[in-house]
């Protein structure tokens, strides 16, 4: 029986233009009145979400920062962990070979020393946007996560070197193709699902999680019902091939999916239908 339902939100829940579908709220709104807790698992900030889930009217748990902060329905903090000051410090103030750009996130908001206003796209729903600031005066002890934005190809790269100067420090992964983020160790989506699965008196065999992003891999594995969105990157379709992978977020497939569930959950799915 599922108990806990567990959303990422970019290329999930989220439209390709980063708005929420009426079809999807009104899902999630179906699911909450059948008794489903309600989780929104994303690497988006903490400040963004709990105003993306005052629009979305839903009392929806939080995993934010990929797995780095859970609150619950009112607020209150259940977990928190950030990077070691030795790993931000040397992440911050390391000269990389990548010309990728540098995003610091604190409880205090998202920080970066060059304005790139074509991130701020993703984020029009909310009004969040990010901090310019030289990075470096930054304290080492209150870093949540640290990011990197480039190509896919020079971030592979710079992920081997990332890999090679933290080791098991960190946890290093994609959040999308053109986002390499630097965790905590053992900090990720689904470690922060089993949490609050703790916190609600729950097993991961209750829960169902969907997902598109290496970030998301951790949570669809160890969930009882994982499920890969059809627009997810290859690698974790790879990653996990013995998962469900439902149709695209531009059709609101999460939507479709927990339609089906709701009326027939005992009869086999397929995207197609």
């Amino acid at each position: 029986m599922v108990r806990l339902a567990a959303f990422d939100m970019d290329g999930t829940l989220l439209l390709p233009d980063h708005q929420l579908g009426q079809q999807t709220l009104d899902s999630l709104q179906a699911l909450h009145l059948r008794g489903v807790n309600l989780a929104l698992a994303t690497g988006r900030h903490l400040l963004e979400m709990q105003i993306l889930r005052e629009k979305m009217t839903l009392p929806a748990w939080l995993i934010t920062g990929n797995g780095t902060r859970v609150h619950d329905r009112q607020g209150n903090l259940i977990f928190a962990r950030d990077l070691p000051s030795a790993v931000a410090e040397e992440v911050i103030h390391r000269r990389w070979d990548t010309p990728a750009t540098l995003h610091v996130f604190n409880d205090q908001g998202w920080f970066t020393d060059h304005p790139q206003p074509e991130l701020l796209v993703a984020h029009q729903i909310s009004g969040f946007g990010y901090q310019l600031c030289d990075l470096k005066r930054l304290p080492a002890h209150q870093v949540t996560k640290i990011c990197f934005i480039d190509q896919h190809q020079r971030l592979c790269q710079l992920k081997t070197e990332l890999d090679a100067a933290l080791g098991e420090q960190a946890n290093i992964c994609f959040s999308a193709v053109d986002c390499l983020e630097v965790l905590p160790a053992s900090c990720n989506k689904g470690s922060a699902l089993a949490l609050l699965c703790d916190h609600l008196s729950l097993t991961m065999a209750e829960c169902m999680a969907f997902g598109d992003a290496m970030n998301d891999r951790e949570m669809l594995a160890q969930a009882g019902q994982g499920f890969i969105m059809g627009n997810a990157m290859a690698q974790l379709k790879a990653a996990l091939p013995h998962l469900p992978v439902l149709g695209h977020c531009e059709t609101q497939a999460v939507s479709h999916y927990l339609n089906h569930w709701l009326a027939t959950p005992d009869l086999a799915y397929s995207p197609e239908c």
